[in-house]
């Protein structure tokens, strides 16, 4: 089992930020397998949607968010063997060519350890506040992957679609990974999954512990990507998984350890991240659950 961690980007982490690098490197030396970011343009005051297209509140957790380009910058210096990952960055708010050259820039200096993950995002006023059409987010997303495949692929590299177009432009700085970078997509909704199915190298499904931990919701979902996969002619086991566990507040250590450890043994998923933003926790205890939580992992 892979166990990977969240970067100091949210809630009181996020006033934390100065010491991702140093959170970086004690996580790697601890034996964690990946550092993750997350994605948060703003969190609406009065907003039309609630956290995860639910309801019409945000988790006050979400209100101050450091930026997620960065941290993975930082953590890409500052280790060595840890892949770099998003879950999820909601790719259809950025441009491409900037949302590639960021990309870029990071899997360089990472020397090919990342792993891009990107979703629609659930939040009409994040798109609001880019000047986007919330409704078109979907059609948005594929002509995005679209774009970055031709970034990272071709030199000279273009693309012209219905919602977005990059004009033939020089491209010669390519990531290290060739040919590109995996995508890796999130979502639950039939539509997402059928993306996932047709587009992604990886899924990027969710869980909260203790609150939340529905496998047989995860092994149904799983499900309906392998088929959608076969029909789209692709071969299943070639689409990763990377479970994304968000933790509840209070919720021990040792709970989370089992929890990772049943997932693997029921579902087969072998890489989870665990995000510490709603455990109300700082930088430093956050630390302690990397080291206790690896430890349980193992020892179980």
């Amino acid at each position: 089992m892979k166990v990977g961690f969240a970067l100091p980007q949210f809630h009181q982490q996020a006033f934390e930020v100065a010491r991702a690098a140093e959170f970086a490197r004690a996580a790697e030396s601890a034996g964690a397998a990946s550092l993750w970011v997350g994605d948060r343009n703003l969190a609406a005051v009065r907003p039309s949607v609630g956290y995860g297209g639910q309801g019409t509140t945000i988790p006050a957790e979400l209100n101050p968010a450091a930026d997620p380009f960065t941290l993975l910058a930082v953590a890409a210096g500052a280790t060595a063997h840890v892949a770099l990952g998003s879950h999820v960055l909601v790719a259809p708010l950025y441009p491409p060519v900037q949302l590639a050259r960021s990309l870029t820039t990071i899997d360089r200096i990472s020397g090919g350890r990342l792993l891009p993950g990107f979703g629609v995002g659930w939040s009409p006023e994040e798109y609001e506040a880019a000047g986007l059409d919330f409704t078109t987010r979907g059609a948005r997303m594929d002509e995005t992957l679209d774009a970055l495949d031709a970034i990272w692929t071709q030199d000279p590299a273009g693309y012209r679609g219905n919602h977005l177009s990059v004009p033939l432009h020089h491209a010669p700085l390519k990531p290290a990974r060739r040919p590109r970078p995996p995508f890796y997509l999130g979502g639950q909704s039939p539509r997402a999954l059928r993306r996932v199915a047709r587009r992604a190298d990886g899924w990027l499904p969710f869980c909260v512990v203790p609150s939340w931990l529905d496998l047989d919701g995860l092994e149904r979902q799983r499900a309906f990507v392998d088929a959608a996969a076969r029909e789209a002619g692709r071969e299943p086991s070639a689409i990763d998984s990377v479970l994304r566990v968000n933790i509840d507040a209070g919720t021990p250590s040792d709970r989370v350890a089992d929890a990772v450890r049943t997932v693997g043994e029921r579902t087969g998923i072998d890489h989870v991240m665990i995000d510490t933003t709603y455990s109300d926790e700082g930088v430093d205890q956050a630390l302690e659950r990397v080291s206790r939580i690896l430890e349980g992992v193992r020892r179980g």
